[in-house]
């Protein structure tokens, strides 16, 4: 499913429900990409691919949700930029913490925490779980 809002899919927000799955994440990226263009923002693709790409995955990791909980992400057109949003039914919050030398993973908050300048958090949401979002504005830009 597929929903933007107001003025379909050129309008200030875009929503899609994903499957709990790995080829998720490159689907989103897609996804985003295309509401780039849209909004006329291409040039926040590259950041804006890797902070969509380290939540969705993280939703898929570690929120372990029930059978048919879906994902979903929420994209919001701002002045200076976007905000994305992943949702999804974990009751977990995410941790920003410091991975080992040898670990496989454990960046990713701080990954997004870089790209975005500190702008990302985790809010409340209607029904189970949480939103993690991140803000991505063009440098210099405030949200």
């Amino acid at each position: 499913m597929t929903h933007a809002e107001p003025g379909g899919q050129n309008g200030l927000v875009a929503e899609k429900l994903w499957p709990p799955a790995p080829q998720t994440v490159g689907r989103a990226r897609r996804f985003l990409v295309r509401q780039l263009s849209l909004w006329d923002l291409k040039q926040l693709t590259d950041t804006a691919e890797l902070i969509v790409s380290e939540l969705v995955t993280n939703a898929i990791t570690h929120t372990y949700p029930p059978y048919g909980h879906l994902i979903a992400t929420r994209l919001e057109r701002l002045d200076s930029g976007i905000r994305i949003e992943v949702h999804d039914a974990g009751t977990a919050l995410p941790e920003r913490r410091r991975a080992g030398e040898d670990e496989e993973s454990g960046r990713g908050l701080c990954l997004v925490d870089s790209l975005t300048g500190g702008q990302w958090g985790v809010s409340c949401r209607s029904g189970p779980g949480k939103a993690v979002w991140a803000l991505c504005t063009e440098p210099g830009a405030g949200a």
